[in-house]
């Protein structure tokens, strides 16, 4: 299971875009993401087009899991004629659940998307319990004395 951990990231998203502003090292640039359930297995995607791979920075503790990447800056030498694309520091944390595997975590970044998968925990899996029976056993109860 995976559970939101800021109710206003959307807010706070559609505020940068429509005032234009892009994410600081004091502000981090939110990054996009899906995340969805496929039998044992959960898949979380996360867009960082243009970003270097050696930037991206994933971290496990406990159950929350923290992406952080860059995206460099244009150089100021240049004429900008459009700047929209977010640039600088971009954050993201996840409060998994307890049901998760987040020892065997797996990432892959390719054409600008980071995605992991985490595996449903072992423990958390649904299993049978065998019923034993005794037919001696049916409606007798024995009685412990000290």
């Amino acid at each position: 299971m995976l559970m939101r951990t800021d109710p206003f990231r959307e807010i706070d998203r559609l505020t940068q875009q429509l005032l234009g502003t892009t994410g600081t090292t004091s502000r981090p640039t939110m990054m996009l993401m899906d995340a969805w359930r496929d039998g044992d297995t959960f898949h979380v995607e996360f867009d960082l087009p243009g970003v270097d791979p050696s930037s991206i920075d994933l971290d496990v503790e406990r159950n929350v899991v923290t992406v952080n990447a860059h995206r460099e800056s244009m150089a100021d030498e240049v004429e900008r004629l459009a700047a929209e694309r977010p640039r600088g520091h971009f954050s993201r944390q996840l409060v998994l659940g307890e049901n998760l595997d987040t020892d065997n975590i797996t990432a892959n970044y390719a054409d600008g998307v980071l995605a992991l998968e985490i595996p449903v925990a072992e423990s958390a899996k649904p299993r049978k319990i065998e019923i034993g029976h005794n037919a001696n056993s049916r409606g007798s109860a024995k009685s412990i004395t000290s």
